[in-house]
């Protein structure tokens, strides 16, 4: 038997939620009344039956419950049920106001319904997600599938269900087809109709184009899901995504990080927005470093110093000073920490705690750098990354540098190549996907590093 149960998950799901909502809408009405007499009689019923036509309305609008096997995962499930729930209470909350009758309804017997509806379903995603994963384990409710194709790709392919057993795939062989793709294609069919597959995974870089057909006619014939995996090895990093030119599937390849209008505003607004409340609020802070270096050491409080930005252009990045002002003499080199002989006194507390990197925050005002982003660097360090990692280091390129780094974070001040190498490994991970919750936790991150005193 092919395809077992297809899509009963989600309608399972779907239907446990909705009676889930009206079970929890009426014990929340009991332990409110502790009487159910006169329930079907009152406006409590109506309010019941608006909750559903808005719970039914906002699934699907949310497409809450679309998913398939290979998607579904406890945290995203979780996620979309609960924003959906956001939307519900706010819904008919913004109902009830706005037709008079709030005051009608009680608020703990509407607090509490929210409150059961969200541990029940969580509780039974859970369930599930235990059930289906013990079940399929035990060798049940499984797909059958095969590979067209014996090479590398096809490997990955059968490594990720080997790892993932839980998703309930068994593997029933590898096949190439032959030169001559008649011949081929009858054995893939007789391997299809005899195992009764259920898919059949197609490597297109090891098959022709008239094979892909044949293949495709036989899938239609027995019934099978053929899936076409292309070769996307080497440039996946660069966050490949199908976007469809009316029937036609085009394969747009991110060489630029956060270069859509949503990141690029996002990301731009949380810069301003924090960047003007450190100046604010840190503007104390600033003082204070301002009078230790004036007081301390003879020369200028700023230092200015070019560094290398997004598409490689040059820029000045700010800095208070934390080295004497003849510190040139010695030649331009990397610091040797705390045994360098440039750094004054009070340099070296304002190295610690990195607050010597407080004035960038006018790069980031200027549009130069980022709160977050690979570190600016000096030429030399360009120069010394562009021989030793030349592709990965030209992706850096892409982004605007920034005033602390995952890099920063793990590997901290660079002064050989390989110690640039590995802080590059750390920020190309930074350049996959963009939210504002990952640079809060990189901001965190850096705080603990300046209270800690572990700067350099």
């Amino acid at each position: 038997m092919k395809n077992h149960y297809p899509g009963l998950l989600p309608k399972v799901h779907l239907w446990l939620d909705v009676a889930l909502l009206n079970l929890c809408f009426f014990v929340a009405y009991l332990l409110r009344f502790d009487n159910v007499d006169g329930f079907l009689e009152n406006e409590y019923i109506n309010l019941l039956l608006v909750a559903n036509l808005v719970w039914i309305f906002t699934i699907h609008i949310f497409k809450t419950y679309l998913f398939t096997r290979l998607s579904y995962h406890f945290n995203t499930q979780l996620a979309a049920f609960l924003k959906a729930v956001t939307v519900h209470a706010a819904v008919i909350t913004a109902f009830l106001y706005l037709t008079k009758q709030g005051e009608d309804y009680s608020r703990y017997q509407f607090l509490m319904t929210y409150c059961f509806f969200v541990a029940t379903s969580t509780l039974s995603r859970a369930a599930v997600v235990i059930f289906l994963k013990m079940y399929r384990q035990a060798g049940y409710n499984f797909n059958r599938y095969a590979i067209v194709g014996r090479g590398e790709l096809a490997q990955l392919i059968r490594e990720f269900y080997n790892d993932r057993k839980e998703l309930g795939y068994r593997y029933y062989g590898m096949l190439q087809p032959s030169e001559h793709s008649g011949s081929g294609i009858d054995e893939i069919e007789s391997l299809v109709k005899g195992k009764q597959l259920d898919y059949l995974y197609c490597c297109l870089s090891e098959m022709t184009d008239e094979q892909v057909r044949e293949v495709i006619k036989m899938g239609e014939r027995q019934r099978t899901q053929i899936r076409l995996v292309p070769d996307f090895r080497g440039f996946v990093t660069n966050m490949a995504t199908i976007e469809y030119h009316d029937m036609y599937p085009i394969i747009q390849i991110n060489t630029k990080p956060f270069s859509s209008l949503n990141e690029q505003t996002v990301k731009r607004a949380f810069d301003l927005i924090f960047s003007v409340i450190v100046m604010i609020l840190g503007a104390p802070v600033f003082f204070l470093v301002w009078a230790a270096i004036k007081i301390s050491s003879p020369g200028p409080v700023f230092f200015k110093q070019q560094r290398s930005g997004r598409w490689g252009e040059l820029f000045y990045i700010y800095k208070f000073r934390s080295m004497r002002v003849d510190a040139d003499k010695m030649g331009l080199q990397h610091s040797k920490g705390d045994d360098d002989p440039r750094i004054t006194p009070i340099g070296r507390i304002l190295r610690k705690s990195r607050l010597d990197e407080l004035p960038q925050f006018i790069n980031v005002l200027k549009g130069e750098m980022s709160v977050v982003g690979p570190r600016p660097l000096y030429k030399y360090d360009v120069d010394m990354l562009m021989e030793a990692a030349p592709h990965d280091f030209q992706r850096l390129l892409t982004v605007k540098p920034g005033i602390t780094s995952i890099g920063q974070i793990n590997v901290g001040y660079a002064d050989t190549v390989a110690k640039n190498v590995e802080r590059l490994k750390y920020d190309l991970q930074y350049l996959k996907s963009y939210s504002v919750f990952d640079d809060v936790q990189l901001i965190f991150r850096t705080v603990q590093v300046m209270v800690l005193g572990r700067g350099q």
